[in-house]
Parts: C-alpha cells; sequence; structure tokens
C-alpha cells in the first residue's frame, strides 16, 4: 500500500515514535527503505500507520549497538511512511520519506516495547520549505572525489542520473548512500544548511580517499 500528504508546521505531532538504528541516516526528502520484523518494531509500525505515519530515526550514540534502550544522538529526523506491505512470514516492507529534523525535547513512557519521544521541531522549520535551487555545491569536486571512494568499496551508481540530480537531491543521496562511520553521519545529519551538508560531505569523500594515495606499496587489508 501506498500513501501521499504533506504536512505543515504546525501540524508536526507533539509525540513520535522512534527507531534506533546505527548507521541509516535519514535527511529530509530522502528515501529509507526498511524491513521491518522485530515485534516491538511491527507494533510501532503498526501504530504510526493511520496517522500522522511519522517515525523518527535516530542512530544509538557510537559504540552502543542497537540491543534494548541504548542512548541516542539528539538529533534525528522524522521519516513518513510513503509505502507499505506485509509479507506472509510476518514483516513490514515500508519506505520513509524525510519530512523533518527534530531534538529530543524528553523520552516519554514506553508503548507496546516501542519508544516514544517529544520532538522539538523548532530547530529545523526550514525543512519542510523547498530546497534552494543551487546548494553552493562544487559538483565537479564532489563527483572528483566521490568516484575513488566507491570504487575502494565497490559500490555502482548511475553516473548520468547523478550528473543530473539537483544539488540537494545529489548530496542527499549521496550522503545517505555512503558508508561512514556513525558520528560522520550524524555531523551530516546536524548540517545547518544543505550548502553546509555538501561542503562537509566532500571533506569527508575527500578524507576517506586520502590513504589509498599514501599507502605503501605491497600493503594488504
Amino acid at each position: 500500500m501506498s500513501a501521499r500528504f504533506d504536512l505543515g508546521f504546525e501540524q508536526l505531532p507533539p509525540a513520535i515514535p522512534i527507531f534506533p538504528l546505527t548507521g541509516v541516516l535519514l535527511l529530509p526528502r530522502g528515501r529509507l527503505p526498511l524491513n521491518i520484523f522485530e515485534p516491538r518494531y511491527l507494533a510501532m509500525v503498526s501504530d504510526a500507520l493511520p496517522w500522522p505515519r511519522l517515525i523518527g530515526m535516530l542512530q544509538p550514540q557510537e559504540g552502543r549497538g542497537d540491543a534494548g534502550e541504548p542512548p541516542v544522538y539528539p538529533v534525528g529526523c522524522a521519516g513518513r511512511v510513503i509505502y507499505w506491505s506485509e509479507t506472509e512470514d510476518g514483516r513490514y516492507i515500508i519506505q520513509l520519506v524525510g519530512t523533518a529534523r527534530f531534538r529530543i525535547a524528553a523520552e516519554l513512557p514506553m508503548q507496546r516495547g516501542y519508544r516514544l519521544a517529544r520532538p522539538d521541531w523548532s530547530p529545523y522549520r526550514g525543512d519542510l520549505a523547498a530546497p534552494p535551487a543551487e546548494a553552493g555545491l562544487d559538483r565537479e569536486r564532489l563527483l572528483r572525489a566521490l568516484k575513488p571512494f566507491l570504487k575502494r568499496h565497490n559500490i555502482e551508481i548511475d553516473w548520468a542520473a547523478a550528473a543530473k540530480a539537483p544539488d540537494d537531491a545529489l548530496v542527499t543521496m549521496v550522503a545517505m548512500g555512503s558508508p561512514f562511520q556513525p558520528s560522520e553521519k550524524q555531523a551530516l545529519l546536524e548540517a545547518g544548511t544543505l550548502g553546509e551538508r555538501a561542503r562537509l560531505l566532500t571533506a569527508l569523500l575527500e578524507m576517506a580517499g586520502a590513504p589509498a594515495a599514501t599507502e605503501p606499496t605491497g600493503v594488504r587489508h
């Protein structure tokens, strides 16, 4: 099944379920597929579907893992469920689209085994606005840094589509899809503007590619 709707700032809810997941980055307007199978998260999705179909994606603090109720980074991104289906073995297959970031103001009592939080949306009101046509992105520099990074990680992308993508879509696609460390993904999430995120993303790609140029001949990992 699928659903499409838009929320204004005043319609953002005072409480949302939160889903801590290490290494998973959701950004505003980004799309994130998820395979839901744990009973508590099956309950979470079931409860979120009627309205407003928002789930808060956060990362546990680095090194804490996903089990139990680990402490989480204070900033996450709420995604609205735009597609869901049920499998014969009792799983949910869902897709989220990033709606707006939030800061956790307080955690609330758990519900049916999953965590709830009171979000502070106010610092990220601008996430609901249309993205700027240009992000101050140096596309040539980013793509130049991206190619060796993807080659090193055996990742393939559609370069023709990447070249044609708007600045915000390109930055979001690369940031969400690249295997950065959790702390680096959190820094990308918390970047104040799209331009800041683009510059940070380019710097991370360049730093990740630097060791390959200086690695001594014969060294293998």
